[in-house]
């Protein structure tokens, strides 16, 4: 019974390994970094309030928006001195994971 299992070797450190594959982890998307001039939701929710405009210069830790997810508000702020490029949301916006928020130059 292979169930989509197949033998695979590695080779770390010049030491060769078998192992077994699942067809899962073969079809698994390759990690990307984020792109630290993006924000993106972390969860699904609802634009609660947007304090920022586009040309406006936010210093690290300011408040960027307000996400309500699961019945929580979520104040999210700037992950440093940034200068805010666009922003693609407005308030009662509903958004999904990794959706685009806010663009900085």
């Amino acid at each position: 019974m292979n169930s989509g299992n197949s033998k695979s070797h590695i080779v770390i450190d010049g030491t060769k390994y078998e192992t077994r594959l699942t067809a899962k982890f073969k079809q698994r998307k390759p990690y990307a970094a984020k792109d630290p001039k993006q924000l993106t939701a972390f969860i699904p929710g609802v634009i609660d309030a947007v304090y920022v405009k586009p040309g406006a210069s936010v210093k690290k830790g300011e408040p960027l928006l307000l996400l309500e997810a699961m019945k929580m508000r979520n104040n999210v702020n700037a992950h440093d001195d940034v200068i805010i490029k666009n922003v693609h949301v407005t308030v009662g916006q509903r958004v999904a994971k990794n959706e685009l928020l806010i663009e900085f130059e």
